[in-house]
């Protein structure tokens, strides 16, 4: 008995209404799809996994992890949370005046950690919306100020006649072009860390 027309179309309404909900799940949890993908994987490491539940490896290396008690030194704002192999980490740069600065003593200064780990990434974001983190040349110190000579022509303070150029300016004349200059660079840098460097 061939099926009715109805009876396919009904059994196509159903799969559609199926396909929907299903992307709606995974837009709505994404996480539960990222699960259920690696979900095969995963049992398949536990049946291959040796004595105790560990898993072979040809690695000889151990991984480096940071010790748990470590808390930055000369700095009025510190605290860190740890788990597992990263950690998170919030510190203080003094405060300087309009310019370009390089911050890498500082930073090395208040992560200790980093030279605790063979292989990692650093994140640096700074919590600031007129500041901006950049990675740049340090052996000439003309490059900093060459950056800053450029920045402040994409973005002056005035006219140049003196006028005003922005709405915002309530909190000076260098606040609004302070802005668009992070905004330009951007408030974060992702740097790879290898052997504690």
């Amino acid at each position: 008995m061939a099926p009715t027309p109805h009876h396919t179309r009904q059994q196509t309404s159903q799969t559609t209404t199926l396909l929907i909900v299903g992307f709606i799940i995974i837009c709505l949890f994404p996480n539960l799809f990222n699960f259920l993908w690696h979900l095969p994987l995963t049992l398949l490491g536990y049946a291959f996994s040796g004595p105790n539940g560990a898993a072979p490896t040809t690695t000889t290396t151990p991984r480096h992890r940071p010790p748990p008690n470590s808390h930055s030194h000369s700095h009025s704002h510190s605290s860190t949370t740890m788990t597992g192999s990263w950690f998170q980490k919030q510190f203080t740069l003094p405060a300087r005046s309009r310019g370009s600065y390089l911050i890498t003593d500082e930073v090395v200064g208040a992560l200790p950690e980093l030279k605790n780990y063979k292989v990692g990434i650093l994140h640096l974001f700074v919590q600031h919306t007129s500041c901006a983190l950049s990675l740049n040349e340090n052996w000439d110190d003309d490059v900093r100020a060459d950056m800053s000579d450029a920045l402040d022509r994409i973005a002056p303070e005035a006219g140049p006649k003196g006028q005003e150029l922005y709405r915002h300016s309530a909190e000076g004349p260098d606040d609004m072009p302070a802005h668009i200059k992070s905004a330009l660079i951007g408030a974060s840098v992702t740097i790879p860390i290898k052997d504690g460097k």
